[in-house]
């Protein structure tokens, strides 16, 4: 969900030198169609997902994003973690942040609702495990590490190719 803290995440993961690829930049996603409807809709680009899973690597990759052809991947990963937090939370995140504009006209913030109604719940059933990111981000980079079975690497952010 936006305002979850999934950048936030990936830049502390990234401090402590994992290796890390947020799928909203560096052309890991693209825009296409809506099935049947006007508009647009963002969706993993298969071919750099798939190539970035069947890479040789030590030690883990951090990968974000929330795209509905995500769960295609999923039993290609390790984990599957929500980062999730109460609406309330989310929408004051999305208000306030200064990297990221989406979420601060009302057409926005009505469909970050929404998506927390429509969305999450798949997303929840999906998860192998759930954090609440109203912890401290050192708590849930450590969480992340756990769950992962790593500690600090060698440091190498992602963006693009």
């Amino acid at each position: 969900m936006s305002g979850a803290g999934k950048s936030t995440a990936l830049g502390e993961l990234a401090r402590r030198g994992h290796r890390v690829v947020d799928t909203d930049y560096g052309g890991w996603s693209e825009e296409v169609p809506l099935a049947g409807e006007p508009g647009w809709e963002q969706l993993w680009r298969e071919d750099r997902i798939e190539a970035l899973l069947s890479e040789p690597r030590a030690g883990a990759v951090f990968i974000s994003g929330c795209v509905a052809n995500q769960g295609r991947f999923y039993a290609r990963l390790d984990a599957v973690v929500l980062l999730s937090a109460p609406a309330d939370v989310l929408l004051d995140r999305v208000a306030t942040r200064r990297t990221n504009s989406f979420g601060k006209a009302d057409a926005e913030r009505a469909l970050i609702l929404r998506d927390i109604r429509a969305v999450e719940p798949l997303l929840r059933a999906g998860a192998t495990a759930e954090i609440d990111t109203r912890r401290p981000v050192a708590e849930v980079a450590h969480i992340l590490e756990s769950i992962a079975g790593v500690s600090g690497a060698a440091s190498q952010v992602e963006s693009g190719r």
